[in-house]
């Protein structure tokens, strides 16, 4: 098989040089049977890269239509029923189906256990079985929006949740509580490969800052998915059974709902948004070329992020008539978890100060990132503000701030880490030209995409309305203008990238010249990574070949 790698080492009673050949984990028992069963952590992030590929695509349909309705200003492709149901099914399968799972499951599933220098996670089988939930619940609420439609939102906001007349609410709540599970399990692993399956001298403060960012966000995923996971019983329980929960026409409280979907939603952003931080910071590194700057005070800012998301779940409830003290303590909070936030964004700019830049994809997609979430992060603080807050609400001021962070910042990220390790996953390069081109037409195209929201909600664009008055369609048409360069940016890697599995060119261990452990061995790894067990001295970024040629890959 010529796509088998092989590693030079010296065979006893053979000639110095002898060459073994070792399969990688894309050559053995390739059959789709293989890859069902696999318990292989490589092939169970491609089989999460697939599952979260389709359902990115099934949420940028949703928000076609979206960007088709709200062209004009009178409601003539959509009913209103109908806008209701499709951006319900744009937030469902984008927030819990794609950009919860995507980076951890994806990237961390391939790389941690490389970066630990590990043959494996802690738990394969549990990993195989968290792919697998997470396509049934994702395959039944998709069905459930599509087959009847659910019209209450990504968020489920009672009291249109607890209306009997959206009968699939339930259907489309069971599909995203079965995906928890699948969350909780990713979590597990991670945590337990993280603290059991170091190499011999990697302490703490030795490891990769995106094993950092995996280890915090699967400590966010253990705390809070189980309130999701209660509040949506909570709610399924009140539509089967008439249990006044949360319907005030049973004595219920819709504001308790509030309170315990957004312990678990706000935290639920840092579970999108760190890994893709971790990610950023290990492509900035390698292409400035220089250590990262104030490593102790990253890993302390991942923490810090983790542990006070906790608290600023009520800066979301400030117009829900919530006690005037709470919303002061969280507007304080909200201010005071940005702080962690912007350390990292100095110390990547500290990072890139006086390094030796290229501009690969990644590092674009990377510098993208930083700009995006910039901006998202400092229009949460004018959200974090009381007064300010009570004029934006429920405008299109939030829907872009979220969409910044979530998506301009997080997609950003996967972007930036598919391309950086696309040559270590797949053994295959890919055309440069056309993904630096990609890279700037998203950041192009995003920006005129949702800026202009921006402006909308601050001169009163109310959201989730299908129908608006006259002086607000430049703004509309600028983004849905936006949002046809946006899905030719996001539609470009789909091609090139799957060009390159078949005639892309044959990737050397260290394309890049990276630092980490990942990069020590074979392009694809063999299935158990590497030949022998590492061991470290010193920090993972004590390895620089800066100095060292770049290595010409051939065709064969």
């Amino acid at each position: 098989m010529s796509d088998i790698p092989y590693r030079d080492v010296d065979v006893e009673g053979e000639k110095p040089g002898w060459r073994i050949m070792e399969e990688s984990y894309l050559g053995e028992r390739f059959s789709i049977w293989s890859w069902l069963t696999t318990t292989d952590h490589k092939r169970i992030g491609i089989l999460y890269l697939i599952s979260t590929t389709l359902f990115f695509f099934i949420g940028g349909a949703a928000a076609t239509l979206i960007r088709l309705e709200l062209f004009t200003p009178a409601g003539d492709l959509l009913t209103d029923d109908g806008y209701n149901k499709v951006f319900t099914l744009h937030g469902v399968v984008m927030v819990w189906f794609f950009l919860v799972p995507v980076i951890p499951s994806v990237l961390g599933n391939f790389l941690v256990p490389l970066m630990l220098g590990a043959k494996d996670l802690a738990f394969p089988r549990l990993n195989l079985m968290s792919w697998y939930l997470n396509i049934i619940g994702g395959a039944f609420a998709v069905w459930a929006m599509l087959a009847g439609g659910v019209d209450t939102g990504w968020t489920f906001y009672t009291p249109y949740s607890t209306a009997f007349a959206n009968s699939h609410v339930s259907l489309t709540a069971i599909g995203v509580f079965i995906s928890g599970f699948s969350t909780i399990a990713t979590g597990v692993n991670m945590i337990v490969t993280v603290h059991t399956m170091r190499p011999p001298g990697m302490g703490w403060f030795r490891m990769p800052l995106f094993v950092w960012s995996i280890y915090a966000t699967s400590l966010i995923m253990l705390l809070s998915t189980p309130v999701l996971a209660m509040v949506l019983t909570l709610l399924i329980t009140e539509r089967l059974l008439g249990l006044g929960i949360f319907d005030p026409n049973r004595g219920g409280d819709p504001i308790l709902f509030q309170h315990l979907f957004w312990f678990y939603s706000h935290p639920a952003v840092y579970i999108m948004i760190l890994p893709g931080m971790g990610v950023v910071t290990e492509v900035i590194t390698c292409f400035s070329r220089r250590r990262v700057f104030g490593y102790a005070a990253m890993v302390y800012a991942l923490l810090a992020i983790a542990v006070i998301g906790f608290f600023v779940w009520g800066h979301h409830m400030f117009t829900s008539g919530q006690s005037m003290y709470a919303s002061l303590t969280f507007s304080f909070l909200s201010f005071i978890v940005a702080v962690p936030s912007a350390i990292k964004v100095f110390n990547w700019i500290a990072t890139m100060f006086r390094g030796q830049i290229t501009f690969e994809a990644s590092m674009l997609y990377a510098m993208g990132f930083v700009g995006l979430f910039t901006m998202g992060g400092l229009t949460g603080l004018f959200l974090a503000s009381v007064p300010v807050d009570l004029h934006l609400h429920d405008t299109y001021f939030v829907v872009a701030h979220f969409h910044y962070i979530m998506v301009g910042g997080m997609v950003s990220a996967f972007f930036a880490g598919l391309h950086f390790w696309w040559p270590k996953i797949t053994g295959r390069l890919y055309p440069e030209i056309a993904a630096q081109i990609a890279a700037l037409l998203m950041f192009f195209g995003f920006n005129l995409t949702f800026f202009p929201q921006y402006i909308l909600g601050n001169i009163g664009m109310p959201r989730r309305y299908h129908a608006y008055p006259d002086a607000f369609q430049v703004w509309h048409v600028l983004s849905s203008a936006g949002a046809v360069i946006l899905a030719a940016a996001y539609l470009m890697p789909l091609f090139y990238l799957v060009w390159s599995l078949i005639w892309g060119k044959r990737a050397p261990s260290n394309p890049w010249r990276a630092s980490g452990l990942e990069w020590q061995t074979d392009s694809p790894p063999p299935k158990h990574n590497f030949l022998t067990n590492p061991k470290i001295e010193g920090s993972v970024y004590d390895y620089h070949p800066a100095q060292e040629p770049r290595r010409e890959v051939s065709d064969d």
